[in-house]
This record gives structure tokens, C-alpha cells and sequence, in this order.
């Protein structure tokens, strides 16, 4: 047996004090230089660098690294940059972050590429966008220049990079097809081949999470067509075939006949991953195993691991992550957790340590290892509330039905809420100013006392309804400026859950999260937003959504328990938030919006699996939160054009969604499904950093119509306005404003 080594697929590189967040941020604001923020970066790739050679891993990836996202990277590598974005007259990163978040001045006016959630995680990734004018080719250098650099520091690292199938998957085509791209593709992938082998490098790591998802025959087609050509071509570099996310049952067959060096393969997503690979598995290969969870932040259970490391039973073995530890915070050292809790967590730091011990193990010695892991798992980490569990177990099929039907409830709200028509509200936050977060820590530090935070947080919630009211929005919000996330704020009032100083991972660019953990059993101990919906639906006549996060957004989130099921967490997260409701509802709350942003992240990514092992159980846990009330419901959501039926089930009275950078298309879908929930597309796309023009909101407004009868039709921005600046917001929303008048009047209506 050839020794175990060990390898992961890539690292957090927002940096331990999310110095990358910090640095960007600060260019965008003209506050460093670009050789700055370029330092900065060199500095944390050099950092994660010298860490993994430190903790003994064998294998250290290169080119993980990215100012924004790695899909943005690979199109700049291929030149699949739109035209427009080539031509400003910006230096290479400039033309990048132009592309990333849209560009509005004097050299022109960007849009910036459509995001999307990459896969089932909450990372965001930009979806490439590619016409009959995309030209597929090796323009860029970053790859190289990445190696090199860490060449330099004496490290031959294993280059990393998207790979063609799932390149050409995950973009969008006007009047092109992904076929049309295929030999250009091959073409430029060889001379990164080439390039690479030239600098010294061994092995090249390509990355096609694409692959664990249905794939149909013609899919295997591109697949084979793609790779081919381009494993013949090889010479003496290896690639390492990268999967996650699941298993790659659909075309294993192809993948052990095709001439790989490595297959990375998802032992902890994948559910048939252990029964392929045990069945068979080429001598000449090697396993790159993904044991370690990638994704959460619990401790591995080493038995569990190398009994299915010892079932694989494969020659070549590589002990790996299921997949890149972008999804985990940095280290659990930064956090101070008591002993008894910390000694259950591995974030990615942690993760290194558990590969090497596994490889230890599974070679025979680090015994020692192994006791302690067993000792761990054989404690009882938390109590069962047996009552709450009872209370799960003897829900009713009604308890998941609301009444009165839809119909019945329309005209009821109609009659009593008096709404112009097309309606306008925004999703729920408004900027998070210096001033805000800097109250809020001087609160959480006892260094003002509860009655002059309270009187800060009125005047914030006075200030901001005044203006909702002078521009004339018809349904306002209170801004939560009380609340540092959707999902910590809620965390913070619930049993159950604990909290981290220091556990951020990247969502998109510069945002970064901070997931609280669900430790234990979940209950509501006290009122959590009635305090101040309460108060500013005293301060106006206008109605004021309550704001709530929905059951399932909480925990997809949060890092889940590992030890009872989601659905069993999601039903105890959904009965606190039910008590949420019927209290606003009891203080006088018309309208409540329960957030539902997340509903898609745990989605399977196997069609065959949406309902069985998800949706069947997440629907109804948002029907169980607003069952038992009469306000109208709306529900934020991103992506779900391929789950209309499930999203309609839901019951809810509107549904506002992101739509503003996927062009709309969604309304299409709408439309075929007779979709009976009316509806708040976004009219603008709060991510970037442009102020959307009367005209330009007008336009979509309009587009929006063309599909949907205007009664149906509610008028909002894509997503909250929590990390936009004070001026943008204003000017933006009240653009909105005015376009809807103009197409009211259009219509024929009066404000």
C-alpha cells in the first residue's frame, strides 16, 4: 500500500481578520491604491500558503484565491468578457470589479453579471454571460502568476481552476449554445496545460461540481467532447477531475475509463459515492477522497470516516475535504467558546489537522487520535426538550393549512388595506451607517445605557418612516436597525443557538456572514421584533410590515446540528417564529413579511430528490409559521424558477423576488405555471453600487406588466438595503417612486 497523503480543495481567502473584505472595500472608496490592495492579497495568499505547508498537507492548491468570485476569475482568464466592459479604459482589476458590481460615470455605464448561489451553499457566484461576439480564449495570467508567486516561496503548488463542463454549464447564451464553445474551450484549456507544465507544475486540479447533478445524455456528450481531446493532450501533467457537492453517478462509467490522474470524489454529499467507488475503481488512479465536511463546522467523526475509507478500499488514496473550505470559518482559536463547547467545532484551521490524523489512522499509527475522537463522541453533548419533540411529533396535517383560502383573503385585504395600484414597499433594511453599528456595539458593551439606545433606534425608525411617507411609498418598514443579521438577531432570542465572535465566511465580493450555530433544541424565550413594529406602527397611519426570517432561511443560515435532522430543526424553528406571528398579529399588525431568502440553499441538486428529501418538508414549514393568521404574508426569495409549483404552495399573499440582473426571466415562467401569488419583482439591483434611472425602472416596470396583470403586480427593489449608502438608497428608491407614478398614470390610475 503506497502512503496516505493528505490535500484540500481550496481555503477561505477573506483572511483571518477578513483583511481582503477591508482592503476592497477601501478601494472602492479611493481610500488605498490598487498596489495596496494588491499587496494585501499577495500577503494572504503567502499567508494560507505557509499555514497549509505548516499544518503538513501535501498537496497545497493555488489560484483558490479571488478578489471577488472564481467563476468572474475564469471568464477573465477566457477572455468571455462582454465588450463593453474591454473597452473602458481601466486597468485589468478595475474592468473586473466593473464587471462584478456594474460601473456608472463618465467612462460609461455596466451592468453588472447576473449572481447566482453556487450550487447549494450560500456563496454567490457571477453567471458568465456568452454571445455569438464571446471569443473563448487564454488571454489571462492570474493562474500562472499565482503559481509562480508561490514557487517563489519554495511551494509547488497544484493549480486550480473551473473546468470546462462546468464553466460552459453554469453560463447563460443568447443566440449561442455551450457547443459552440467547445473547441475554442479545448483549445484554451490545453495551453493552460501547457503553460503550467512548462512552469514546473505536477498535477492541475479542474473543478466540475456540475457533474453531481442530473445529467442527461447530451450533457455526457459536451462532457466527453470537452475532455477528450483535451486528456490527450496532457503530456506529462496530471489532472485531478474535482467533484462535490454529491455523488457523480450518472457518469462514473466515463470518468474511472477517461485517462484522469485523480478523482475528487464527495464521500459526505454524496450518497452513492462509497457504493461506486467500492464496486470499482481503477489501480492506475487515485482517490481523492472528500471525508472532511467542507461545509459545516463540527468535529469529524473519525470511525464513521475510515470505515468508509476502508470499505473504498482503493490503492492510491489522497485524503481530502468534501469539498473547498471557502464555506467555514477560519479557525476556531480566534473564538472563546468554553472548552467543553469549542472541543466540538473544526473550522477549516481545525480541518487540517483532522485530514493528517485520518491519513495517521488509516495507515495504522496516531491511535492515540483516534481514543480521543471516539471519547468525544461518546459524551452527551446536549439535552432533549422532550416537550418540544412531543409537541413536533402530534402536528396535524391542518396545522400546516391556512384559512381563509387565497381568494377569500384577497378581497378581505383589499377592502381593508385601500392600496394604489402596483403598490410599493421596500424588502425590509435600510443602510447600516457607521453611526448604526457603532451604537449598537456601544450597547452590546454597556457603554450606553437601554433608554438611549432605545431613544437612538426611534429616531432612526422616525427619520427613515418621515422619508418613506414624504416620497410616497405606500407600505414602509422600520429599517431594522436594531438588528445586526436576519438570522444571528433571531438566533439571539431563541434557545438553542450560540453565537461566534469571529466565524465568517464569504456570501458574495465583499460580504461576508458570521452563521450562528443551533447547538441544541430551539424555542422562542421572548418577544423578538414586536417592540419595535409596535412603536412605528404608532408613528404613522401608513401600514408597517412586520419583518421576520422565515423557518427554513434561519436554518440554512445557521450551521445546522449534525445529530437530529433539518426537517426536525426547521419544524422547532418554525413553531418559535409562529409564536412571532401571532403576536404581531395581536399588537395590530396588518402586514408581516417572513424572509424566505435561503429556502433554495438545501435544495438537492438531483431533481429526482427536490420533493422526497426537501421540499416535502420546508413548504410545509413555512404554511405551519402563518397558518394560524389572517395579515397579509409576503415572502423575499432569490431564485426559483425551477420550483414554482413548491414556491405557490406556500401559500403566502406576495412574493418579492431578485429579478433585476436575471433580466426578468422569471416572469415567463410565472406566467406558464398560472402562478396565483401576487408578485414584487425587483426593479433594481441593490448589489450594485448604480443609482437606477426614472426611465430605466419605468422600462422594467413595464416589462414586468407585459407578463403580469398589474392588480398581481407589487413594486420593490431586489433585496434589502442594509449595505447601500444613505444617498444611493434615497436616490434610487425615489426614482422607483416616480417611475411608478408615471406608469400609473400610464394606466390610466391616480396615486
Amino acid at each position: 500500500m503506497m502512503t496516505t497523503t493528505t490535500t484540500i480543495i481550496g481555503f477561505p481567502r477573506i483572511g483571518e481578520k477578513r483583511e481582503l473584505k477591508f482592503a476592497t472595500e477601501k478601494y472602492f472608496k479611493n481610500k488605498i491604491s490598487q498596489e495596496e490592495l494588491r499587496t494585501t492579497a499577495k500577503e494572504l495568499r503567502k499567508s494560507n500558503w505557509k499555514l497549509l505547508q505548516q499544518e503538513g498537507i501535501d498537496a497545497i492548491p493555488s489560484n483558490d484565491f479571488s478578489y471577488y468570485d472564481q467563476t468572474l476569475d475564469a471568464a477573465f482568464l477566457f477572455n468571455l468578457v462582454p465588450q463593453d466592459v474591454q473597452d473602458l479604459p481601466f486597468s485589468e482589476l478595475d474592468k473586473y470589479f466593473a464587471l462584478a458590481r456594474g460601473y456608472q460615470g463618465e467612462e460609461g455605464n455596466v451592468l453588472a453579471w447576473p449572481m447566482k448561489k453556487w450550487f447549494n451553499t450560500n456563496y454567490h457566484y457571477l453567471v458568465p454571460q456568452l454571445n455569438q461576439d464571446t471569443h473563448f480564449k487564454l488571454t489571462g495570467n492570474k493562474i500562472f502568476a499565482e503559481f509562480e508567486e508561490a514557487k517563489e516561496l519554495g511551494i509547488i503548488t497544484r493549480p486550480v481552476l473551473i473546468g470546462p463542463f462546468t464553466l460552459l454549464k453554469l453560463s447563460e447564451y443568447q443566440n449561442v449554445t455551450a457547443r459552440d464553445f467547445i473547441n475554442d474551450a479545448v483549445t484554451a484549456y490545453k495551453e493552460v496545460f501547457n503553460r503550467l507544465a512548462d512552469s514546473g507544475a505536477k498535477w492541475i486540479q479542474l473543478d466540475e461540481p456540475a457533474l453531481v447533478k442530473d445529467l442527461t445524455t447530451e450533457d455526457r456528450q459536451l462532457f466527453n467532447e470537452l475532455y477528450q481531446p483535451l486528456l490527450n493532450a496532457k503530456g506529462k501533467l496530471k489532472v485531478l477531475l474535482q467533484t462535490y457537492f454529491g455523488d457523480v453517478r450518472d457518469i462514473y462509467d466515463d470518468l474511472i475509463e477517461l485517462p484522469f490522474d485523480g478523482l475528487g470524489l464527495d464521500f459526505v454529499e454524496g450518497k452513492q459515492t462509497l457504493q461506486l467507488v467500492s464496486h470499482h475503481f481503477p489501480e492506475d488512479k487515485t482517490l481523492f477522497a472528500g471525508i472532511v465536511n467542507g461545509k459545516n463546522i463540527w468535529r469529524n467523526h473519525y470511525d464513521k470516516s475510515l470505515t468508509q475509507l476502508k470499505k473504498a478500499g482503493v490503492k492510491k488514496l489522497v485524503v481530502s475535504t468534501s469539498c473547498s473550505l471557502l464555506h467555514v470559518p477560519i479557525t476556531v482559536k480566534n473564538e472563546n467558546f468554553e472548552p467543553a463547547v469549542k472541543e466540538h467545532f473544526a473550522f477549516a484551521v481545525e480541518k487540517l489537522g483532522e485530514l493528517n490524523d485520518l491519513a495517521a489512522i488509516y495507515e495504522g499509527s496516531a491511535k492515540e487520535k483516534l481514543r480521543a475522537n471516539q471519547e468525544l463522541f461518546a459524551k452527551q453533548r446536549v439535552q432533549e426538550d422532550a416537550e418540544l419533540h412531543k409537541q413536533i411529533a402530534n402536528l396535524k396535517d391542518e396545522d400546516f393549512v391556512r384559512q381563509p383560502a387565497r381568494q377569500v383573503r384577497e378581497k378581505i385585504q383589499k377592502a381593508e388595506f385601500h392600496l394604489p395600484l402596483l403598490p410599493t414597499t421596500t424588502i425590509g433594511s435600510f443602510p447600516q451607517t457607521k453611526e448604526v453599528r457603532q451604537t449598537r456595539r456601544q450597547f452590546r458593551r454597556h457603554e450606553i445605557n437601554q433608554e438611549q439606545y432605545d431613544n437612538f433606534i426611534k429616531g432612526k425608525i422616525d427619520e427613515w418612516l418621515k422619508w418613506q411617507e414624504k416620497i410616497g411609498l405606500d407600505v414602509l418598514v422600520h429599517g431594522e436597525f436594531e438588528r445586526n443579521d436576519m438570522v444571528e438577531y433571531f438566533g439571539q432570542h431563541l434557545s438553542g443557538y450560540i453565537f461566534s465572535k469571529n466565524a465568517w465566511v464569504q456570501s458574495y465580493g465583499t460580504r461576508c456572514v458570521k452563521p450562528p450555530i443551533i447547538w441544541g433544541d430551539i424555542k422562542r424565550q421572548q418577544p423578538i421584533t414586536i417592540k419595535w413594529s409596535k412603536y412605528a406602527q404608532s408613528q404613522t397611519k401608513k401600514l408597517v410590515k412586520g419583518m421576520l426570517t422565515g423557518p427554513v432561511t434561519i436554518l440554512n443560515w445557521s450551521f445546522p446540528r449534525e445529530d437530529i435532522s433539518l426537517r426536525e430543526s426547521t419544524l422547532q424553528l418554525a413553531l418559535a417564529i409562529q409564536k412571532e406571528v401571532l403576536d404581531l398579529e395581536a399588537n395590530g399588525i396588518k402586514i408581516i413579511q417572513i424572509d424566505e431568502a435561503a429556502l433554495r440553499e438545501k435544495l438537492p441538486l438531483r431533481k429526482s430528490d427536490w420533493y422526497s428529501e426537501y421540499l416535502n418538508w420546508a413548504i410545509p414549514a413555512f404554511r405551519l409559521v402563518h397558518s394560524k393568521v389572517k395579515p397579509h404574508t409576503h415572502m423575499c426569495y432569490s431564485e426559483f424558477s425551477d420550483i414554482v409549483p413548491a414556491i405557490d404552495a406556500m401559500d403566502a399573499d406576495v412574493i418579492s423576488f431578485e429579478a433585476s440582473r436575471s433580466n426578468l426571466e422569471i416572469l415567463d415562467t410565472l406566467k406558464k405555471q398560472h402562478f396565483e401569488t401576487e408578485v414584487g419583482p425587483g426593479v433594481y439591483d441593490i448589489h450594485s453600487p448604480r443609482i437606477p434611472s426614472v426611465d430605466e425602472v419605468k422600462a422594467t416596470i413595464n416589462r414586468i406588466l407585459a407578463k403580469i396583470a398589474a392588480p398581481k403586480v407589487w413594486i420593490n427593489p431586489d433585496c434589502g438595503l442594509k449595505t447601500r449608502g444613505v444617498e444611493e438608497t434615497r436616490a434610487s428608491l425615489a426614482n422607483v417612486i416616480e417611475a411608478t407614478r408615471e406608469v400609473r398614470r400610464q394606466l390610466g390610475e391616480g396615486d
